[in-house]
């Protein structure tokens, strides 16, 4: 199993995500660790061999743990982006590693499902509550503009209007308007934090180099000149407002164009190969 290291949170090196397979071979290796601590915890085990035996169990389990851990910080990164901050916010950081710690620690891997989509919920939970925190929103705040960011992201070429936020949310018109002013207030302060400039280069994403050739030489054949800011977007590296701003257009522009590059990757008869690539991620 390879895994090259890809940046750092909290002094521990990110890992490259893990396959299905190699998400699940861990999962033996955990669970003998937990019980080689739990009987280690319990019991004084006197003889020298079974407790050498147990010794080697937890220290490979909690090994298998911490590759399990720092090959899902991707997932931390995600959902920090995904909310329009950069990838440098401590706090948030600290708040998603705090999430994928707890599903870690609470996940079971006799329930079927992998632990990257375990530890989304938890990352995201304590995520969004920490931006909630920072922005001195209510619950009921946060969920709508939560709500009214999905709508956005469900039809990159059109803005919704106050009237289609009300309906979607189901609110009054005038509670539509305040919402769509609080996310572009929440969007201002995001970007106040830290500017385009201080990206080496906000086109490249810096995990480009670690797809493989055909996936890359495909998206480009498919996207053109638009290929950064689909590789960008796609991998949710910088908002659809940064990647306008960093190609010098609209953010409607943008969102058209990325739109078709989309349809050219869905039309493609690589299309299905592409996307079994893509699901790894």
């Amino acid at each position: 199993m390879t895994n090259g290291a890809r940046g750092f949170i909290g002094g521990l090196a990110m890992l490259a995500p893990l396959g299905v397979d190699e998400e699940r071979s861990l999962y033996p290796i955990i669970q003998e660790g937990r019980r080689a601590n739990d009987e280690l915890a319990k019991v004084e085990v006197k003889d020298p061999t079974r407790r050498q035996q147990l010794l080697r169990a937890r220290q490979e389990g909690q090994e298998a743990e911490s590759m399990l851990l720092r090959a899902t910080f991707g997932l931390v990164r995600a959902r920090i982006v995904e909310r329009g901050y950069h990838f440098y916010n401590e706090d948030l950081e600290a708040a998603g590693v705090e999430g994928l710690v707890n599903a870690l620690q609470r996940f079971d891997p006799e329930m079927g499902t992998r632990f990257s989509t375990y530890a989304n919920y938890w990352i995201t939970k304590l995520v969004n509550q920490t931006v909630q925190q920072q922005s001195g929103l209510s619950d009921a705040e946060m969920r709508l503009i939560l709500k009214f960011q999905r709508l956005e992201r469900s039809n990159l070429e059109r803005r919704p209007t106050k009237r289609d936020v009300s309906y979607e949310l189901g609110i009054s018109q005038a509670k539509a308007q305040e919402i769509m002013q609080l996310s572009r207030e929440l969007q201002s302060r995001r970007f106040a934090s830290v500017e385009l400039e201080d990206v080496a280069d906000p086109r490249l994403s810096s995990d480009l180099s670690d797809a493989p050739a055909w996936v890359i030489d495909e998206l480009r054949r498919l996207t053109g000149e638009d290929f950064n800011a689909f590789w960008q977007y796609t991998f949710k590296t910088m908002s659809m407002e940064e990647i306008a701003k960093a190609h010098g257009i609209s953010r409607q522009g943008m969102a058209k164009r990325i739109e078709r590059c989309r349809r050219a990757v869905r039309e493609s008869p690589e299309a299905e190969r592409l996307e079994r690539w893509f699901d790894q991620q």
